[in-house]
């Protein structure tokens, strides 16, 4: 199946799925985005901070360059001008590629000003190293703060988004912004399946639970970007676009929302590694 697509302000496709690759490396996450691809998939979403762009690297010259939409992401603490550069080149280099389809500012970063980190953004997309920029982590805010100081629209916010914590206040500005809304962690790291709601739509549907998240994000007009480390069920998660879920069970999905996040929480590591901070 070829997954239907959004279309960004360059007017390039973004396959409205994609294979997450977050916390999964070695041969692992080279099977996992084999698999995907070989499915169907035409999207890759990976990270400097995931420290695997190397071995997607090893799959993506496998394919055809030009069938894959592929993402990375800039850690915070890397946001100055100079490093921006730096970071993207570097990660250009990993994944063997000259370009990318989208570079994403990975979380914002109150230490370093936005308005340099988009310059940087502005100069790679002048270069052609990225055909669109994005953020990720970006509350309505700072969405709006990126979106008035940035020379290149904004195309993309990724976001933790699952039926336990939606952040309707941030969806409803992309809406308004024409910013596409990305699902990162779409399925809780797995904390929904056990969710009484979930399982019962998905007995229903005689779905799994993850099918059944997938496609009430979907019917949102999210890109969930699900991570699995078996192939199985990498290709198992793109099952989600040839039935639909009724408006009454959608509904009961829209209504579960625990304002529960599985990582964006408010407190931050401001010393760790995707910050760094010092005091």
């Amino acid at each position: 199946m070829t997954p239907p697509t959004k279309t960004l302000p360059s007017g390039d496709e973004l396959p409205a799925i994609g294979v997450g690759t977050w916390d999964i490396g070695g041969d692992i996450v080279r099977d996992a985005v084999r698999a995907g691809l070989d499915t169907g998939y035409a999207h890759v979403d990976t990270a400097e901070g995931y420290g695997n762009e190397a071995e997607i690297g090893d799959v993506l010259a496998e394919y055809d360059r030009d069938d894959v939409f592929l993402t990375s992401k800039v850690l915070a603490k890397h946001l100055d001008y100079e490093s921006v550069i730096e970071s993207c080149e570097a990660t250009l280099d990993r994944l063997g590629t000259d370009y990318l389809d989208l570079y994403l500012v990975h979380w914002p970063n109150p230490a370093i000003s936005l308005r340099e980190t988009m310059d940087a953004m502005a100069t790679l997309h002048e270069q052609g190293k990225i055909r669109n920029v994005g953020v990720s982590n970006f509350s309505a805010y700072q969405l709006s703060c990126a979106h008035h100081v940035s020379d290149v629209p904004i195309a993309v916010n990724q976001i933790e988004y699952h039926p336990w914590n939606t952040q309707d206040d941030v969806v409803d500005y992309c809406r308004e912004t024409d910013t596409v809304v990305e699902a990162a962690a779409p399925l809780a790291r797995t904390e929904v399946f056990a969710d009484d709601t979930i399982q019962a739509v998905a007995e229903k549907y005689e779905r799994s639970p993850a099918e059944v998240v997938l496609r009430w994000a979907v019917e949102n007009d999210v890109v969930p970007l699900p991570k699995s480390s078996t192939p199985e069920h990498v290709r198992a998660n793109l099952d989600v676009f040839d039935w639909e879920l009724d408006d009454e069970d959608h509904a009961r999905i829209d209504d579960i929302d625990h304002h529960q996040p599985v990582y964006d929480f408010p407190a931050r590591d401001w010393t760790g590694d995707t910050y760094g901070i010092s005091e």
